[in-house]
Order: C-alpha cells, then structure tokens, then sequence
C-alpha cells in the first residue's frame, strides 16, 4: 500500500486532499497537529512515532528526522542492495511528501517577533524531508504547495502519476528550500552587519507578469524580494504597471527621498525631467511642470506629501503615466481617479525610508554590488573655493541642484533657481555637451541661476557659464584641472563650491 507523510503548517485545503488520497486507498502518516487535525475529519493517520518507534523530543525539534523516515523516502527502488536494507531494517516505503514549513519569512516580517521567536521558526526537519523527496523525485511525490493538491489528486485518480509531474514537482520543492534558506541567510547576514559576504543569497518572490519588457517583443516579470524594507507601494487606480513605469518610479522615488520640503519629482526615461520644491505640493507641481511643460508629458510624478485636491486639478489637465504619493485626499482621489489610464500609487513611507543599503546589476558573468548612494557631502561638506561669495539663497539652490544632479545620468548638469530645475542636461559622453545642452534649451532667463555638475568641471565650461551670466557652481572637485578652474572661475568672478564626493550614476 502507498504511503504518504503529510507535515504541514499551512493548514489550508489539507483535509480535503488527504480525504481523496484515503479514499483512493494510500496510508497516511503525520505528526503534530496536522494528525490532530486529520483524525478529527475522520481520516485514519498513523503517527510518526508509529514508524520511528521513537517519541518526538527536544519540544518537536526532533520528530521526522529518522533512518525510518528518511529511509523510507530516499532508498532507490531499482537498486537491489537498497531494498535488501530497508526490508532488513523493517523500513516502509514513504512514496509521498506533502510538507509547508514553518513561516519564518512572515515571523520576521511581522516586527515584534523576539530573536529567540524568529529562530525557533527556522524549520529543520521539512526542509530535509523535502530535499530527500526532491532528490529521490523518480519514485516520490513531493507536494509542498497548495495550489498542487488538486492536480496531484487528479493525475493520481487518472493513472497519471508521471516522471513529468514528479520532476515538475521536486523542480517547485528545490525552489521552495533555497528560497527558505535564502530568507535565513538574509536575515543573519544584516543581524551580522556583513555587508559583501563571501556568498550572495537573495531570494525573491513572483508577483506579477508583466504586459511586456522594455519593448513589447521582451517578455517580463515583477519579482519582489519580501525581507527588503521597502516603500510600501498600493496601486489605488489605473493600468497594470509596466517594467519600464516600475524602473521610472523607482528613479523618482529615490530623488524624492533627497527632500524634507514639499517636493515634486518629475521622471522621464529614469532621469528628472523637472524638480521643484514648494511651500505646498501644488506649488512644487506647478513650478516643476514649468520647467519643462513638454517633457512631463507622459511622466511619472512623485511627491513626499499627500495630494490634495488643489494639486490633482493641476495634475488632471495632462497626460500622466503614474503618480506616487504618501496618500491622496479623497478629493483630490475622485478627481484623477477619473481619468482611466493614470496609475495612482500610495506609498506610506515615502518620504522617510531610504532604501536598501546596496545595490546591484547584472553584469558579465555576475553581479556588482554596491554601497546605495545614500551620501550628500564629503566630510567637509560644501566649500567656497573661488574669491566671490555667496548668499544664502545662492547657497539653498546650490544644495538643491546637487541633490537633482546626484540622480540624473552622467555626465549631468543642472540648472536651478529658487528651488526649481530650470534646465536639465544629462547622459552625455562629455560634460561641456550636458551643459550647452541644459543652457540652449533653458526657457528662462538664467542670471541669478547656480548650476550643479555630478563630475568636476574643466575649464572650458567656466567660460561657456559666463557667456550666460551664471554666478554660482557646486561640483565635486578632484580633478588635475581643478586650479585652472578655480582661477579662471576667480577671473569671470563666479563662486565656485566643491562638495568634496562624486556622484556619478552610470
């Protein structure tokens, strides 16, 4: 007779397709309060202890772990000395595995859960019985989801039991145990602070497919890594979100972090298309869309405060991908929710998180990793290194237009006054080229402007800036022609501040 050990702590859908797998005439073993729960539906069950002829000790961390056990699932069938062992040993075969473990994942998750808690739901003894399954996948069933039950049942009341739906199976039950160790090993390497450990594990979770990649003839998915503080996204209206929309949010999301002020982040192709800060979103709105009223078209707007209706009315009389946003009023809601094609997401904690503590990209043959750029200065912040002074204004727009530069692609430049982008140049191969780009298109008259360059300047781009007027730049420095800058900046008298720290974004 067939013989099937059912462990699992999802109890969902269990009862039913242990009643199909008696009623189609298989034994059933299992323990704890998967046996309660099957004898009280009137299943017969056998115990573990049954089998193992050994109580279970040390409070259940020790039940299944046993040569009858293990035996019963491992030994290969085609091989003569393995079945003169297990009938020397008086093992039964186990011919299936059905097990959930033990929700370490959502006790971490969950934020209250002591140390000592989160470890104890660290499964020991499902994970080595999956494996056992897995790996002996030719003669055992292993079952560990319950979307499964009711295919498993079906092929096996069929005569379907294949080698296709086994392997299918232990491939799902592989998954399943690197994922779970993947989530133990995340969890102890942050306890541990080790940042570049000498095995990267991550694990991540299928949540959605996607309507296309970055073209339409890319297939794509959204995976999400769920032990990764994040921003705490609901969509609350619209479309499904695209892989391109999700890399431009991101993109906005991380340059609205820069800011305590109300802000308003405009993105295009991952770059800002226009920023502003305002006394009111609707302010930050409205100065940002007027630093470039063509290329917002069809962007993706982000804001650290809440959207009100004074804002969504701004927002309704264009075309707009995405707007993301700590919450929106009801008002402001019924008014943009109106519009069927605009995704409206909610993000409680943008604003205040971060992110990440590194990041990654695929590369040839690997990944790199990295430390985020959470960093604004070096260590001796802004420094005045030209003769020129400047005010303090000059000075707010100077940190404004640098922390818009750390976020746009390099070689970037930005122009800003009052808190608002007023020209954007960025992706070019060289610098000068980023700038003239920024200046000739610019709108606005520029005098009184301050410009922020991700990378040092040359001095060929102090002359161009004093061809418009330009008083004020902020750059990192380091470069072998930063003193030529410098007196040539002295020379048109323009004020000249090094930060003191790169960022490139490449």
């Amino acid at each position: 007779m067939k013989r099937a050990l059912i462990s699992v702590y999802d109890k969902t859908g269990i009862v039913a397709f242990a009643e199909k797998l008696d009623q189609l005439g298989w034994e059933i073993i299992s323990t704890g309060g998967t046996k309660t729960l099957l004898e009280e539906a009137g299943i017969k069950v056998i115990a573990v202890e049954e089998v193992t002829n050994s109580p279970e000790i040390l409070e259940g961390r020790v039940k299944t772990l046993h040569p009858h056990v293990h035996g019963g699932i491992l030994f290969n069938r085609d091989i003569a000395s393995h079945q003169a062992t297990v009938d020397e040993m008086g093992i039964h075969a186990i011919d299936m595995v059905v097990n959930s473990l033990y929700p370490f994942e959502e006790t971490v998750k969950n934020g209250v859960a002591s140390k000592a808690e989160i470890i104890e739901k660290i499964d020991v003894g499902g994970p080595s019985m999956i494996r056992a399954a897995a790996k002996n996948y030719k003669d055992v069933l292993i079952v560990t989801a319950t979307e499964d039950y009711e295919r498993v049942a079906d092929a096996l009341e069929n005569d379907q039991n294949t080698l296709e739906l086994r392997e299918s199976l232990a491939a799902k039950a592989f998954r399943l145990t690197a994922f779970y160790d993947a989530m133990i090993a995340e969890y102890f390497t942050a306890e541990t602070n080790e940042q570049f450990p000498e095995l990267f594990t991550k694990g991540y979770r299928y949540k959605e497919l996607l309507r296309y990649g970055e073209n339409p003839h890319q297939a794509a998915v959204y995976y999400e890594s769920p032990l990764e503080e994040d921003f705490d996204l609901e969509q609350l209206h619209g479309k499904q979100i695209s892989y391109n929309n999700y890399n431009d949010m991101r993109a906005n999301m991380d340059l609205v972090q820069e800011f305590d002020e109300p802000v308003c982040v405009a993105v295009k192709h991952a770059n800002p298309c226009g920023v502003a800060v305002g006394k009111t979103p609707a302010e930050a709105y409205q100065k940002a869309f007027e630093g470039d009223p063509i290329s917002i078209f069809g962007g993706i707007i982000g804001f650290n405060r809440t959207v009100d209706a004074e804002t969504a009315d701004q927002l309704a009389r264009i075309f707009l991908e995405i707007i993301v946003a700590p919450d929106f009023t009801e008002e402001a809601f019924a008014i943009l929710s109106k519009k069927k094609n605009i995704r409206l997401v909610k993000s409680t904690k943008l604003g205040e998180f971060k992110g990440k503590k590194t990041t990654y990209k695929e590369t040839v043959g690997g990944l790199l990793l990295q430390d985020k750029d959470l960093s604004i200065y070096g260590e001796d912040g802004i420094v005045l290194k030209s003769d020129r002074q400047v005010t303090d204004k000059e000075l707010e727009d100077m940190d404004f237009a640098w922390k818009v530069a750390k976020h746009c692609a390099s070689n970037a430049m930005v122009i800003a006054k009052d808190k608002q982008t007023l020209a954007l140049g960025h992706g070019e191969v060289r610098r000068v080229w980023a700038l003239e780009d920024a200046l000739e298109r610019s709108e606005f008259p520029l005098a009184g402007a301050v410009v922020a360059s991700d990378g040092f300047f040359f001095p060929d781009t102090i002359d161009t800036l004093h061809e418009y007027g330009i008083k004020a730049i902020v750059q990192p420095g380091g470069s072998v022609q930063d003193e030529k800058v410098i007196e040539a900046a002295k020379a048109y008298d323009i004020s000249v501040l090094f930060t003191g720290m790169r960022h490139f974004k490449h």
